[in-house]
């Protein structure tokens, strides 16, 4: 067993050996991005700037009102607070840049710069979609264990789900950037999307890449098909309790408090599927499909988690009211 690894180490070697000396080994590569719409990208640029900056004040409002209000020092704001702070740090390790490329013509990019880029977007991304799994089992603890949930779920606890949330979100990350970037790439550099995309970039690996572009987008699939699983399983249980409840504004009362939350998963979700479901896409395909999901979904997130909120809302209305007078 140990000599055919050394051995297929060995031939992997001499053809990395083989292909330097064959084709040019890339040390940066160049975003094609949107650069396929000359004429709109202006437009585009005021788009996605807007909903940018909208999606900044959105995420800051509920981090700085969990902050400074007292009544929404609970698991669920602090949640929601963890949320928002992990998807502001996600749309800045793209947004920023796409932007930059939408009024540029150099859309270059280092190889260590894609690394981290591609680190970032992968971990924060894992990390949200933790983070949703245990707001879900937040509100199935609060509904179905109403009497118990002070006990099992304290602020202490809630820290340190979070902290879980991010190692574990930028450990599968560093696992998919180990296996990526273990390998030289080769030309053409031409990346065909807005930013580092894994399966865009380890198909410019020098070496036959469909065994890692299958391993990655296996671990990055079952990671998303694992979280919502269990959000489902939690709502099977939340729904199996609301429907137990016999008065109709308690049923009411209780589903509100998943509203939010359930909304978000279903955009969050669905967005997700149809980028790594669909792994067969076109480089244009892959640019504009991930539009949604990398601009739309941070922008919808904090509106609906806001607007829908009447405890976000009134927390609102008091540091509005204090700022006034």
């Amino acid at each position: 067993m140990i000599l055919k690894i050394c051995v297929s180490y060995f031939f992997q070697i001499s053809n990395i050996q083989i292909m330097k000396k064959n084709q040019t080994i890339v040390k940066e590569f160049i975003f094609v991005g949107f650069s396929l719409y000359p004429d709109v990208q202006t437009l585009l640029f005021v788009v996605f700037f807007s909903l940018y900056l909208l999606t900044l004040m959105g995420n800051l409002t509920i981090m700085g009102l969990t902050w400074v209000d007292r009544t929404l020092h609970t698991p669920m704001y602090i949640f929601l607070s963890a949320l928002s702070f992990s998807e502001t740090c996600y749309t800045l390790s793209i947004i920023p840049r796409m932007l930059t490329d939408l009024l540029t013509a150099d859309r270059s990019i280092s190889v260590i710069g894609c690394g981290l880029q591609m680190c970032f977007f992968l971990g924060l991304g894992g990390t949200s979609c933790i983070i949703l799994t245990l707001m879900g089992y937040d509100r199935f603890l609060a509904i179905c264990n109403p009497l118990r949930y002070p006990l099992l779920m304290t602020n202490i606890l809630c820290g340190e789900l979070v902290a879980f949330a991010w190692a574990g979100g930028f450990f599968v990350s560093l696992i998919e950037m180990a296996l990526i970037f273990r390998n030289f790439f080769c030309s053409p550099n031409l990346v065909k999307h807005f930013f580092c995309h894994m399966r865009v970039v380890v198909r410019l690996s020098c070496l036959d890449s469909n065994l890692t572009e299958f391993i990655v987008t296996l671990i990055s699939v079952s990671g998303l098909l694992g979280t919502f699983l269990l959000i489902i399983l939690t709502y099977v249980f939340i729904l199996s309790t609301i429907l137990r409840i016999p008065s109709s504004d308690g049923k009411q009362k209780a589903f509100s408090t998943c509203a939010s939350h359930l909304t978000v998963i279903i955009i969050h979700f669905g967005f997700a599927s149809i980028v790594y479901l669909n792994p067969e896409t076109s480089g244009e395909g892959d640019t504009l499909i991930s539009v949604p999901y990398t601009v739309i979904t941070p922008f919808l997130s904090p509106l609906i988690f806001s607007l829908r909120n009447k405890d976000m809302k009134n927390a609102f209305r008091k540091v509005l009211g204090k700022i006034v007078s």
